[in-house]
């Protein structure tokens, strides 16, 4: 069983560090009360909204958008450290910061990797039919997550945004 004792930063690779992180300004974001062990929670600063997810892993921060079509994430659901946007059912590793499965749009993976447009189980095969629509999804890259540093102070979330 996880307590709040247990709480930890998650651990990112350094390249996936949101841009204007480096030197920013810590803001108390959250009571850690108010985030369970296995749950997510949208913060908004400004016209910033962040996803706090307190994963097996630690607490990650990242924005509360899809990093394929923008889609709240804080909607969706949570498996461990696998978050699936509410929209294509992509699903995303907070841990690794990877997709984990492709949106059901399909496109781009973050390597550049073309993935077919695809059904959930159950469902009929989608069609693409020829045109904008279907040339945008083949073009729409898929992002790793970037995230905000975070620390623990106090029985309280800080996470560093950048300012201006």
């Amino acid at each position: 069983m996880t307590t709040t004792t247990d709480a930890r930063p998650l651990a990112f690779r350094p390249e996936l560090r949101a841009a204007g992180t480096a030197r920013a300004p810590y803001r108390a974001m959250l009571p850690l009360a108010e985030l369970a062990p296995g749950s997510m929670r949208r913060v908004t600063v400004g016209d910033l909204d962040v996803l706090l997810v307190w994963t097996p892993d630690g607490i990650a921060a990242v924005d509360d958008r899809c990093p394929h079509m923008s889609a709240p994430l804080s909607i969706g659901s949570l498996e461990g450290c696998v978050v699936q946007c509410p929209l294509h059912e992509g699903r995303f590793d907070l841990c690794s910061g990877d997709p984990v499965q492709m949106p059901t749009t399909g496109g781009l993976d973050p390597d550049g990797r073309y993935h077919p447009t695809w059904s959930p189980a159950g469902l009929p095969p989608k069609t693409d039919p020829p045109g904008l629509k279907a040339e945008a999804r083949r073009l729409t890259r898929v992002r790793r997550f970037r995230y905000y540093p975070v620390r623990i102070v106090e029985g309280s979330i800080e996470v560093a945004l950048p300012t201006g």
